[in-house]
């Protein structure tokens, strides 16, 4: 069986919309993840009363429940309540849900990895819990969890495939619909793996990086 080369540069553009769409979307869930999994993670550590107990009845939910019925429900299940959202709308949702309750999980271990000596430390000279937060807990808690952060970065990237069951043109939707115009399931599936090795292969060298310098930061070697 041949290879077309030829089909490969007619569906480029479609690959290039589909690889944009990707990342935006992926980027965007990623960043309100991270904002939500570091808000959790500090009413889970400072044992805010009554957030504490909402922040774990989410964790439950976002963790224990996949993004195919989250995304169904926000697309397809609050319309009927007279709520509609857009397609992209509902998967950048979907993913800061999904994602915040891992992201919750990694920052919280890093928070608990700061030697409490240095904590009691900064209380003992009158560091308010926010300054605690800012000059001691955080810059350490963050060499804890980039591996943790990368892996879930990773994760959530992959899980924009699901997106196709909600008709969002990312990278697999637009595979799919391809292959079933034109039947060249090899060059759709080389293409939709070349795509994803764009987007996943520099994140992944410079997560590398990133674990690499703040080992070195925080253990000199």
């Amino acid at each position: 069986m041949t290879f077309d080369w030829q089909y490969i540069v007619n569906v480029l553009p479609h690959y290039q919309t589909a690889l944009w769409i990707t990342v935006k979307l992926a980027s965007i869930g990623i960043l309100f993840a991270v904002l939500v999994g570091i808000t959790c993670s500090v009413i889970q550590y400072f044992k805010i009363k009554m957030l504490t107990k909402i922040v774990k009845v989410y964790l439950e939910i976002a963790r224990n429940t996949p993004l195919l019925i989250q995304l169904f429900f926000l697309y397809y299940g609050l319309p009927k309540v007279g709520i509609t959202l857009s397609e992209e709308l509902c998967g950048i949702i979907g993913l800061t849900f999904l994602g915040g309750g891992y992201m919750a999980e990694v920052f919280r271990a890093g928070f608990e990895a700061v030697s409490k000596s240095q904590i009691e430390t900064g209380k003992a000279i009158g560091l308010s819990n926010l300054q605690l937060m800012r000059y001691v807990i955080i810059p350490q808690a963050f060499s804890y969890s980039v591996p943790g952060f990368g892996a879930n970065c990773i994760f959530l990237i992959k899980e924009t495939s699901i997106f196709s069951g909600i008709a969002i043109l990312e990278l697999t939707n637009t595979t799919k619909n391809l292959m079933g115009i034109f039947y060249k399931t090899n060059e759709a599936l080389f293409m939709l793996v070349i795509g994803y090795l764009i987007i996943l292969l520099p994140l992944i060298l410079f997560l590398t990086w990133l674990e690499r310098r703040v080992r070195h930061a925080e253990f000199g070697n």
